[in-house]
């Protein structure tokens, strides 16, 4: 227990302690933040793939869905950036950058699965990975913050 001085309290201190309920479980937090700057890398290369070399990609003949392949290009590129920038902030536990990497998962699955008919294996793995990314960042946040406050 640690004590601290606090006007209007009788002598002065008062004792207070803190209870953490971390558990091993924050681990899924780091994993979380690792695989957000995983998978923004992948995104980034393969996003100036699509952008350099539009022949990488073979394409059904139904196409993708929305845009073209330079328009998925870019979009892989700007989601790649971002999930970078999340995942490296998601190591500090903070509510933001949780709520970022939820937001930009769900995205990057999404445009993932728009994604699908040009790289199908891959989009499929990635999308696995967004969503055990959701979960972990979801379910193990708080304990991450719990963690960071300490060090």
């Amino acid at each position: 227990m640690s004590q601290h001085a606090h006007p209007g309290t009788a002598g002065g201190v008062r004792s207070t302690s803190r209870a953490t309920t971390q558990t091993a479980w924050v681990g899924w937090i780091w994993f979380g933040g690792a695989m957000m700057i995983l998978l923004g890398v992948f995104n980034v290369i393969e996003g100036v793939v699509a952008l350099f070399n539009p022949r990488y990609y073979v394409i059904g003949p139904q196409g993708l869905l929305v845009f073209n392949l330079t328009g998925w290009g870019w979009v892989h590129l700007i989601i790649g950036i971002l999930a970078v920038i999340a995942g490296l902030a998601l190591f500090t536990g903070a509510m933001w950058a949780r709520v970022t990497t939820v937001v930009l998962a769900t995205i990057n699955a999404i445009a993932q699965l728009a994604f699908l008919s040009a790289y199908p294996l891959w989009s499929t793995i990635v999308i696995a990975l967004d969503v055990v990314v959701i979960w972990a960042v979801v379910v193990h946040g708080q304990e991450a913050r719990e963690e960071y406050e300490q060090l």
